[in-house]
Protein backbone atom coordinates (compact mmCIF):
# COMPACT_ATOMS: atom_id res chain seq x y z
CA UNK A 1 0.00 0.00 0.00
CA UNK A 2 1.11 3.49 -1.12
CA UNK A 3 1.24 6.09 1.59
CA UNK A 4 1.92 9.81 1.43
CA UNK A 5 5.34 10.82 0.56
CA UNK A 6 7.36 11.32 3.14
CA UNK A 7 11.12 10.02 3.51
CA UNK A 8 10.33 8.61 7.28
CA UNK A 9 6.86 7.95 6.91
CA UNK A 10 3.33 9.65 7.82
CA UNK A 11 3.58 11.22 11.34
CA UNK A 12 0.16 9.43 13.28
CA UNK A 13 -0.80 11.63 16.91
CA UNK A 14 -2.78 9.25 18.94
CA UNK A 15 -4.43 9.85 21.85
CA UNK A 16 -5.46 7.08 24.57
CA UNK A 17 -6.46 8.29 27.88
CA UNK A 18 -7.77 4.75 29.46
CA UNK A 19 -6.67 1.02 29.69
CA UNK A 20 -9.00 -0.62 26.90
CA UNK A 21 -7.89 2.47 24.45
CA UNK A 22 -4.12 1.43 25.02
CA UNK A 23 -4.57 -1.67 24.10
CA UNK A 24 -6.51 -0.61 20.98
CA UNK A 25 -4.01 2.06 20.44
CA UNK A 26 -1.31 -0.93 21.05
CA UNK A 27 -2.43 -3.49 18.38
CA UNK A 28 -3.42 -0.26 15.58
CA UNK A 29 0.02 0.51 16.21
CA UNK A 30 1.56 -2.68 15.36
CA UNK A 31 -0.81 -3.39 12.41
CA UNK A 32 0.21 0.08 10.92
CA UNK A 33 3.57 -0.60 10.78
CA UNK A 34 3.19 -4.15 9.16
CA UNK A 35 1.07 -2.47 6.35
CA UNK A 36 3.19 0.98 6.16
CA UNK A 37 6.38 -1.78 6.35
CA UNK A 38 7.58 0.35 9.06
CA UNK A 39 7.70 3.55 6.84
CA UNK A 40 4.94 5.28 9.87
CA UNK A 41 5.74 7.40 12.69
CA UNK A 42 4.12 8.08 16.02
CA UNK A 43 4.07 10.73 18.92
CA UNK A 44 1.21 11.67 21.58
CA UNK A 45 -0.47 9.84 24.68
CA UNK A 46 -0.51 6.44 25.76
CA UNK A 47 0.11 3.89 28.19
CA UNK A 48 2.63 0.76 28.74
CA UNK A 49 1.02 -1.46 25.87
CA UNK A 50 1.34 1.34 23.46
CA UNK A 51 4.65 2.34 24.72
CA UNK A 52 5.80 -1.34 24.30
CA UNK A 53 4.85 -0.39 20.40
CA UNK A 54 7.32 2.36 20.30
CA UNK A 55 5.09 5.60 21.71
CA UNK A 56 6.70 8.11 24.04
CA UNK A 57 3.80 9.32 25.85
CA UNK A 58 3.73 12.74 26.69
CA UNK A 59 1.13 12.77 29.64
CA UNK A 60 1.42 10.56 32.53
CA UNK A 61 -1.15 8.12 31.23
CA UNK A 62 -2.45 7.34 35.13
CA UNK A 63 -3.72 10.62 35.48
CA UNK A 64 -6.35 10.60 32.76
CA UNK A 65 -7.72 6.73 33.74
CA UNK A 66 -10.67 8.08 35.55
CA UNK A 67 -14.25 6.87 35.13
CA UNK A 68 -17.56 7.78 36.60
CA UNK A 69 -19.58 11.14 36.08
CA UNK A 70 -18.95 12.61 39.70
CA UNK A 71 -15.44 11.12 40.22
CA UNK A 72 -13.68 12.53 37.53
CA UNK A 73 -14.90 16.18 39.14
CA UNK A 74 -11.91 16.41 41.08
CA UNK A 75 -9.48 15.57 38.85
CA UNK A 76 -10.78 17.96 36.11
CA UNK A 77 -8.92 20.68 36.34
CA UNK A 78 -5.95 18.86 35.76
CA UNK A 79 -7.52 16.90 32.53
CA UNK A 80 -8.64 20.13 30.81
CA UNK A 81 -4.78 21.46 31.43
CA UNK A 82 -3.90 18.20 29.49
CA UNK A 83 -6.58 18.97 26.69
CA UNK A 84 -4.64 21.77 26.26
CA UNK A 85 -1.20 20.35 26.45
CA UNK A 86 -2.21 18.24 24.27
CA UNK A 87 -4.09 20.46 21.49
CA UNK A 88 -0.53 22.93 21.46
CA UNK A 89 1.51 19.32 21.07
CA UNK A 90 -0.49 18.22 17.70
CA UNK A 91 -0.35 22.00 16.48
CA UNK A 92 3.39 22.33 16.88
CA UNK A 93 3.74 18.50 15.14
CA UNK A 94 1.45 18.80 12.25
CA UNK A 95 1.01 15.48 12.18
CA UNK A 96 -0.47 13.81 9.05
CA UNK A 97 -3.27 12.36 10.90
CA UNK A 98 -4.60 12.42 14.60
CA UNK A 99 -6.30 8.96 15.83
CA UNK A 100 -8.06 9.84 19.36
CA UNK A 101 -9.17 6.21 20.82
CA UNK A 102 -11.94 6.18 22.73
CA UNK A 103 -12.53 8.55 25.91
CA UNK A 104 -14.94 10.92 24.43
CA UNK A 105 -14.97 13.10 27.38
CA UNK A 106 -11.51 13.93 26.79
CA UNK A 107 -10.52 13.28 22.92
CA UNK A 108 -13.40 15.35 21.68
CA UNK A 109 -12.53 17.98 22.90
CA UNK A 110 -9.19 17.67 21.65
CA UNK A 111 -10.88 16.81 18.30
CA UNK A 112 -12.69 19.53 18.03
CA UNK A 113 -10.18 22.47 18.45
CA UNK A 114 -8.01 20.44 15.74
CA UNK A 115 -10.99 20.86 12.66
CA UNK A 116 -9.70 23.15 9.73
CA UNK A 117 -6.12 22.25 10.50
CA UNK A 118 -3.77 20.16 8.56
CA UNK A 119 -4.07 16.62 10.05
CA UNK A 120 -6.45 14.07 9.53
CA UNK A 121 -9.43 13.58 12.36
CA UNK A 122 -10.28 9.90 13.03
CA UNK A 123 -11.91 8.92 16.38
CA UNK A 124 -11.85 5.22 17.00
CA UNK A 125 -14.75 3.46 19.04
CA UNK A 126 -17.81 5.50 18.36
CA UNK A 127 -19.84 6.98 21.33
CA UNK A 128 -22.53 4.83 22.48
CA UNK A 129 -25.08 7.58 21.28
CA UNK A 130 -27.47 4.23 20.75
CA UNK A 131 -27.34 3.76 24.57
CA UNK A 132 -27.52 7.71 25.37
CA UNK A 133 -27.42 11.13 24.00
CA UNK A 134 -27.70 10.41 20.18
CA UNK A 135 -27.36 14.19 19.55
CA UNK A 136 -23.53 13.79 19.67
CA UNK A 137 -23.85 11.67 16.64
CA UNK A 138 -24.40 15.39 15.13
CA UNK A 139 -22.27 17.02 17.01
CA UNK A 140 -19.11 14.60 16.24
CA UNK A 141 -19.81 15.15 12.29
CA UNK A 142 -18.97 18.81 12.24
CA UNK A 143 -15.08 17.63 12.97
CA UNK A 144 -14.33 14.58 12.45
CA UNK A 145 -13.10 13.02 9.31
CA UNK A 146 -13.64 9.57 10.03
CA UNK A 147 -15.00 6.49 12.24
CA UNK A 148 -13.79 3.68 13.05
CA UNK A 149 -16.49 2.03 14.46
CA UNK A 150 -15.95 -1.56 17.03
CA UNK A 151 -20.16 -2.67 17.22
CA UNK A 152 -22.11 -3.90 14.24
CA UNK A 153 -24.87 -1.64 14.97
CA UNK A 154 -23.46 1.81 14.99
CA UNK A 155 -22.81 2.72 11.43
CA UNK A 156 -26.51 3.56 10.69
CA UNK A 157 -26.32 6.22 13.54
CA UNK A 158 -23.70 8.14 12.02
CA UNK A 159 -23.75 7.99 8.45
CA UNK A 160 -27.67 9.49 8.79
CA UNK A 161 -25.71 12.42 10.13
CA UNK A 162 -22.94 12.76 7.19
CA UNK A 163 -19.89 11.25 9.22
CA UNK A 164 -18.25 8.96 7.38
CA UNK A 165 -18.07 5.38 9.24
CA UNK A 166 -17.02 2.29 8.89
CA UNK A 167 -17.32 -1.07 10.95
CA UNK A 168 -13.86 -2.96 11.45
CA UNK A 169 -14.85 -5.53 14.38
CA UNK A 170 -13.98 -5.46 18.19
CA UNK A 171 -10.78 -5.91 19.04
CA UNK A 172 -11.22 -8.71 21.36
CA UNK A 173 -11.37 -11.20 18.85
CA UNK A 174 -7.71 -10.45 18.39
CA UNK A 175 -5.65 -12.48 19.97
CA UNK A 176 -2.48 -10.63 19.54
CA UNK A 177 0.04 -13.87 18.69
CA UNK A 178 -1.34 -15.30 22.67
CA UNK A 179 -2.58 -18.81 22.09
CA UNK A 180 -4.32 -19.60 25.49
CA UNK A 181 -3.07 -22.72 27.59
CA UNK A 182 -4.96 -23.28 30.26
CA UNK A 183 -3.81 -26.81 31.17
CA UNK A 184 -0.03 -25.29 31.80
CA UNK A 185 -1.63 -22.34 33.70
CA UNK A 186 -2.94 -24.88 35.92
CA UNK A 187 0.16 -27.08 36.07
CA UNK A 188 2.10 -23.86 36.76
CA UNK A 189 -0.03 -23.24 39.56
CA UNK A 190 -0.29 -26.35 41.22
CA UNK A 191 -4.08 -27.14 40.36
CA UNK A 192 -5.36 -30.56 39.76
CA UNK A 193 -7.39 -30.90 36.69
CA UNK A 194 -10.50 -31.14 38.42
CA UNK A 195 -9.85 -28.43 40.75
CA UNK A 196 -12.74 -25.00 40.31
CA UNK A 197 -11.07 -22.29 39.35
CA UNK A 198 -12.80 -18.59 39.78
CA UNK A 199 -11.45 -15.62 38.23
CA UNK A 200 -12.01 -12.31 39.68
CA UNK A 201 -10.96 -8.91 37.92
CA UNK A 202 -11.94 -6.11 40.05
CA UNK A 203 -11.35 -3.19 37.20
CA UNK A 204 -8.58 -1.08 35.83
CA UNK A 205 -8.96 2.21 37.38
CA UNK A 206 -8.06 2.93 41.24
CA UNK A 207 -11.66 3.92 42.32
CA UNK A 208 -13.43 1.13 41.37
CA UNK A 209 -10.69 -0.98 42.51
CA UNK A 210 -11.15 0.47 46.00
CA UNK A 211 -14.84 -0.01 45.57
CA UNK A 212 -16.06 -3.01 44.43
CA UNK A 213 -12.75 -5.59 46.61
CA UNK A 214 -14.49 -5.31 49.72
CA UNK A 215 -18.03 -6.59 47.92
CA UNK A 216 -16.08 -9.38 45.92
CA UNK A 217 -13.88 -10.24 48.98
CA UNK A 218 -16.83 -10.83 50.62
CA UNK A 219 -18.44 -13.01 48.01
CA UNK A 220 -15.62 -14.75 47.26
CA UNK A 221 -15.45 -15.82 51.14
CA UNK A 222 -19.07 -17.26 50.87
CA UNK A 223 -17.87 -18.93 47.83
CA UNK A 224 -14.82 -20.44 49.39
CA UNK A 225 -16.60 -21.58 52.68
CA UNK A 226 -18.69 -23.73 50.66
CA UNK A 227 -16.36 -25.04 48.38
CA UNK A 228 -13.23 -25.69 50.44
CA UNK A 229 -11.07 -26.76 47.23
CA UNK A 230 -11.97 -23.50 45.33
CA UNK A 231 -8.99 -21.67 44.33
CA UNK A 232 -8.81 -17.52 43.08
CA UNK A 233 -7.01 -15.95 40.11
CA UNK A 234 -6.98 -12.17 40.49
CA UNK A 235 -5.62 -10.86 36.76
CA UNK A 236 -4.90 -6.68 37.14
CA UNK A 237 -3.11 -4.50 35.60
CA UNK A 238 -0.29 -2.43 36.48
CA UNK A 239 -1.75 0.96 37.20
CA UNK A 240 -3.69 -0.76 40.00
CA UNK A 241 -1.54 -4.34 40.96
CA UNK A 242 -0.42 -2.86 44.22
CA UNK A 243 -3.08 -2.44 45.48
CA UNK A 244 -5.22 -5.61 44.44
CA UNK A 245 -2.48 -7.57 45.29
CA UNK A 246 -2.78 -6.10 49.34
CA UNK A 247 -6.42 -5.88 49.09
CA UNK A 248 -6.38 -10.01 48.42
CA UNK A 249 -3.68 -11.00 50.63
CA UNK A 250 -5.76 -12.14 53.17
CA UNK A 251 -9.09 -14.01 50.99
CA UNK A 252 -9.55 -17.66 51.04
CA UNK A 253 -8.39 -19.72 47.96
CA UNK A 254 -4.91 -18.61 47.92
CA UNK A 255 -5.33 -16.32 45.21
CA UNK A 256 -2.58 -16.18 41.94
CA UNK A 257 -2.35 -12.20 41.81
CA UNK A 258 -0.77 -11.31 38.10
CA UNK A 259 -0.51 -8.17 35.91
CA UNK A 260 0.14 -9.72 32.51
CA UNK A 261 -2.00 -10.05 29.75
CA UNK A 262 -0.94 -13.15 28.47
CA UNK A 263 -1.39 -14.61 31.79
CA UNK A 264 -4.62 -13.23 31.69
CA UNK A 265 -5.74 -15.15 28.72
CA UNK A 266 -3.88 -18.34 30.08
CA UNK A 267 -5.87 -17.94 33.20
CA UNK A 268 -9.21 -16.99 31.18
CA UNK A 269 -8.70 -20.98 29.47
CA UNK A 270 -8.10 -22.53 33.12
CA UNK A 271 -11.09 -21.27 34.91
CA UNK A 272 -14.19 -22.58 35.35
CA UNK A 273 -16.18 -19.24 35.74
CA UNK A 274 -15.55 -15.44 36.16
CA UNK A 275 -16.52 -12.61 38.46
CA UNK A 276 -15.82 -8.89 36.94
CA UNK A 277 -16.17 -5.51 37.11
CA UNK A 278 -18.06 -3.41 34.44
CA UNK A 279 -16.12 -2.92 31.11
CA UNK A 280 -14.30 -4.16 28.04
CA UNK A 281 -13.30 -7.62 30.28
CA UNK A 282 -16.96 -8.43 30.16
CA UNK A 283 -16.62 -9.17 26.15
CA UNK A 284 -13.14 -10.75 26.42
CA UNK A 285 -14.70 -13.50 28.61
CA UNK A 286 -17.64 -13.95 26.43
CA UNK A 287 -14.90 -14.48 23.07
CA UNK A 288 -13.20 -16.57 25.59
CA UNK A 289 -16.34 -18.61 26.36
CA UNK A 290 -15.51 -18.56 30.09
CA UNK A 291 -18.93 -18.02 32.08
CA UNK A 292 -19.08 -14.56 34.19
CA UNK A 293 -21.49 -12.22 36.27
CA UNK A 294 -20.52 -9.07 36.44
CA UNK A 295 -20.46 -6.54 39.77
CA UNK A 296 -20.44 -2.92 39.63
CA UNK A 297 -21.11 0.54 41.60
CA UNK A 298 -20.07 4.02 41.38
CA UNK A 299 -21.06 6.76 43.53
CA UNK A 300 -24.94 7.45 44.40
CA UNK A 301 -24.87 10.39 42.41
CA UNK A 302 -22.75 9.38 39.23
CA UNK A 303 -26.08 6.13 39.22
CA UNK A 304 -28.93 8.46 39.69
CA UNK A 305 -27.51 10.60 36.60
CA UNK A 306 -26.66 7.92 34.67
CA UNK A 307 -30.30 6.14 35.05
CA UNK A 308 -31.59 9.57 34.03
CA UNK A 309 -29.57 9.69 30.91
CA UNK A 310 -28.88 5.85 29.76
CA UNK A 311 -31.39 3.66 27.83
CA UNK A 312 -30.03 0.29 27.40
CA UNK A 313 -31.67 -2.79 28.59
CA UNK A 314 -28.34 -4.27 30.22
CA UNK A 315 -24.94 -2.59 30.84
CA UNK A 316 -23.42 -6.11 29.14
CA UNK A 317 -22.36 -5.64 25.44
CA UNK A 318 -23.07 -9.48 25.38
CA UNK A 319 -26.76 -9.14 26.21
CA UNK A 320 -26.69 -6.12 24.00
CA UNK A 321 -25.52 -7.56 20.61
CA UNK A 322 -27.62 -11.12 21.61
CA UNK A 323 -30.99 -9.22 22.49
CA UNK A 324 -31.33 -11.59 25.47
CA UNK A 325 -30.07 -11.59 28.89
CA UNK A 326 -27.35 -14.44 29.02
CA UNK A 327 -25.20 -12.63 31.70
CA UNK A 328 -26.11 -12.23 35.42
CA UNK A 329 -25.93 -8.24 36.30
CA UNK A 330 -24.97 -6.89 40.25
CA UNK A 331 -25.60 -2.88 39.93
CA UNK A 332 -25.16 -0.40 42.62
CA UNK A 333 -27.79 -1.67 45.29
CA UNK A 334 -27.97 -5.26 43.98
CA UNK A 335 -23.79 -5.34 43.85
CA UNK A 336 -24.09 -7.48 47.21
CA UNK A 337 -22.12 -10.29 48.23
CA UNK A 338 -24.84 -12.96 48.92
CA UNK A 339 -26.20 -12.30 45.53
CA UNK A 340 -22.91 -12.13 43.80
CA UNK A 341 -21.97 -15.45 44.85
CA UNK A 342 -25.12 -17.20 44.57
CA UNK A 343 -25.14 -16.21 40.94
CA UNK A 344 -21.36 -17.52 40.57
CA UNK A 345 -21.89 -20.55 42.68
CA UNK A 346 -24.82 -21.56 40.51
CA UNK A 347 -22.28 -20.94 37.07
CA UNK A 348 -19.36 -23.31 39.21
CA UNK A 349 -21.67 -25.91 40.37
CA UNK A 350 -23.76 -26.51 36.70
CA UNK A 351 -22.56 -27.40 33.49
CA UNK A 352 -25.83 -26.54 31.81
CA UNK A 353 -25.79 -22.89 32.51
CA UNK A 354 -21.69 -22.76 31.81
CA UNK A 355 -22.43 -24.34 28.66
CA UNK A 356 -25.33 -21.47 27.63
CA UNK A 357 -22.87 -18.94 27.75
CA UNK A 358 -20.44 -20.91 26.08
CA UNK A 359 -22.56 -20.97 23.45
CA UNK A 360 -24.07 -17.02 23.96
CA UNK A 361 -20.05 -16.27 24.09
CA UNK A 362 -19.10 -17.91 20.41
CA UNK A 363 -22.19 -16.12 18.81
CA UNK A 364 -21.07 -12.93 20.32
CA UNK A 365 -17.41 -13.08 18.58
CA UNK A 366 -18.90 -13.84 15.48
CA UNK A 367 -21.19 -10.67 15.86
CA UNK A 368 -18.13 -8.91 16.85
CA UNK A 369 -16.14 -10.05 13.33
CA UNK A 370 -14.01 -13.31 14.80
CA UNK A 371 -13.40 -15.10 11.70
CA UNK A 372 -12.28 -12.27 9.39
CA UNK A 373 -9.27 -10.18 9.42
CA UNK A 374 -8.44 -8.78 12.42
CA UNK A 375 -9.91 -5.37 13.62
CA UNK A 376 -6.86 -3.60 13.92
CA UNK A 377 -5.53 -4.72 10.36
CA UNK A 378 -8.79 -3.24 9.64
CA UNK A 379 -8.57 -0.16 11.03
CA UNK A 380 -5.15 0.34 10.02
CA UNK A 381 -5.36 -0.23 6.09
CA UNK A 382 -8.34 2.19 6.56
CA UNK A 383 -6.24 4.65 8.25
CA UNK A 384 -3.63 5.03 5.63
CA UNK A 385 -5.88 4.75 2.55
CA UNK A 386 -8.10 8.17 4.27
CA UNK A 387 -4.29 9.46 4.80
CA UNK A 388 -3.23 8.86 0.85
CA UNK A 389 -6.20 10.25 -0.10
CA UNK A 390 -6.18 13.26 1.73
CA UNK A 391 -2.58 13.28 0.35
CA UNK A 392 -3.92 13.03 -3.07
CA UNK A 393 -5.88 16.18 -2.94
CA UNK A 394 -3.25 18.41 -0.99
CA UNK A 395 -0.59 17.92 -3.37
CA UNK A 396 -2.82 16.95 -6.31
Amino acid sequence: MSIPANKDGPLIFLVAAEASADGLGARLMRSLKEEAQGRVRFAGIGGPAMAAEGLDSLVPFGELNIMGIVEIVPHAARVLRRVRETIANIRQMAPDAVVTIDAPAFSFRVQKKLKGGPSLLVHYVAPTVWAWRPRRAAMIAKFLDHLLCILPFELPYFEKVGLPATFVGHSVVEQDGIVPNGADFRRRHGLGDDTPLLCVLPGSRKDEVKRLLPVFSEAVARLVAERPSLRIAVPTVAYVVGEVRKAVASWPGNPIVFDSIEEKHHAFAASTAALAASGTVNLELSVAGLPFAIAYKVSGLSYLIGRLMVKVPSIVMTNILLKRNVIAEFLQDRCRPDLIAAEIGRLLDDPKARQEQKDAGAEAARLLGKGGPPPSERAAKILLDLMEQRAKISHP
